[in-house]
């Protein structure tokens, strides 16, 4: 169908946040639909008098009713369309990851204007999420694209969770192109090793997101005991090994996780027996722990998936904090991450303020924390800094 015939006009006054920037309109702003739209056909915004705002995804199984893929009313959304978008993404990735660094996050998203697009590329393999109805329409022509500009040996598509579900998608996952791989597969990442399994670690398989900040708390290391928290494959210990740390112990639940943090120390050429891996619940170790610290880290998973999570979320950020707190030597650091997008960055930060409060702890604000710039977000768009984090020294 045409756009003309595929046309959703908004409620008076309804226009102002998409105007303004912001990539989505929500259900309650829309007047009406015409022209049979479905879910992932693409469909003319319009102000209540008409006016023509963006062309972008539609989908009325969603609470995200439109998301706009481009601001110019007459352009095609065809092949050469897509491989405009990946290329300029793609351009800006050899621009930004830094030398001896093999993985990176592609395309991401609404931030490079492909809204529900991820793609990590992990050596010659790319990870490949879908989480639209309409980047699934036009799944084939993207696929095609990405082929042609980014070769590569393997894709693997893991779509699947929350987001593909309120899309009213089933989950996909499976290989795309080439095999399974036999191993985890080898990446370098500011020339530092690592092992990562694309097909059943969390995320696409690690947390590229992180890498700067890695890099950053990691130059803070030397001399220090470090406690790393939801350590996860050992992404941020090793960087403190890297940085001098003279202890770092890691903790996660995960068997499999730390087994590859193992590995992970022992390829970059530090010994598990002097930086120690322990299975353990986080807020179990910290409560039982007696040993203080001089860094930690806490990169805990996302523990609000809804809007109706925040409220039990903030108490686990203020629990995980205010023991972490507790545990920190006077001048020490805490490095403090949320990865939910529903807690944003003036919410994060009043939770972490009432942990220092009831641990009596006076804190200084080094730096706050963001994803990389291979995670650009739109300005307009808060919705996407979902990672935030908070680089703090206890000074009394």
């Amino acid at each position: 169908m045409s756009l003309k015939t595929h046309r959703m006009t908004l409620k008076p006054g309804r226009d102002r946040s998409i105007r303004h920037g912001h990539p989505w309109i929500f259900s309650g702003a829309v007047a009406s639909v015409t022209g049979n739209a479905e879910p992932g056909d693409i469909v003319l915004a319009v102000s209540n008098d008409q006016e023509p705002l963006a062309q972008g995804f539609f989908n009325d199984q969603s609470d995200i009713r439109f998301r706009v893929l481009t601001r110019r009313f007459d352009a095609p959304v065809d092949a050469s369309f897509w491989a405009q978008r990946i290329r300029s993404a793609v351009d800006q990735r050899q621009r930004l990851v830094p030398p001896g660094t093999t993985a990176c996050r592609l395309i991401n998203a609404e931030g490079d204007e492909m809204p529900g697009l991820i793609v990590d590329r992990y050596g010659d393999s790319l990870v490949v999420t879908i989480a639209t109805a309409g980047i699934e329409k036009h799944r084939h022509v993207i696929l095609d694209q990405l082929r042609r500009i980014c070769p590569a040996t393997r894709i693997y598509e893991r779509s699947d969770g929350h987001a593909r579900q309120r899309e009213g998608l089933e989950d996909r996952i499976g290989p795309i192109l080439g095999d399974l791989p036999a191993a985890p597969i080898m990446i370098t990442e500011n020339h530092l090793l690592f092992e990562v399994d694309i097909i059943t670690g969390q995320k696409t398989g690690f947390f590229l997101d992180q890498r700067d900040n890695r890099e950053r708390i990691g130059g803070l290391s030397r001399g220090s005991v470090v406690l790393n928290c939801f350590s996860y494959t050992g992404g941020f210990s090793i960087y403190c090994a890297r940085g001098g740390a003279d202890r770092i112990i890691s903790v996660d639940t995960s068997a499999s996780a730390n087994d590859m943090a193992r590995r992970n120390l022992e390829l970059n050429g530090f010994s598990p027996e002097q930086h120690p891996v322990i299975q353990a619940d986080v807020f179990q170790y910290l409560r039982k722990t007696g040993e203080c610290f001089d860094l930690i880290i806490l990169d805990p998973p996302s523990f609000a998936k809804s809007g109706k999570d925040i409220a039990r979320a903030s108490r686990g950020y203020k629990d995980i904090n205010l023991q972490a707190m507790r545990r920190l030597r006077e001048g020490g650091l805490l490095a403090t991450f949320s990865c939910s997008n529903y807690i944003d960055q003036d919410l994060f930060e009043k939770i972490v303020l009432g942990a220092a409060r009831d641990a009596q702890r006076s804190l200084q604000l080094i730096a706050r924390l963001a994803a990389g710039g291979d995670h650009p977000i739109l300005l307009a768009h808060p919705e996407g800094r979902y990672l935030k984090g908070l680089l703090l020294r206890v000074v009394a």
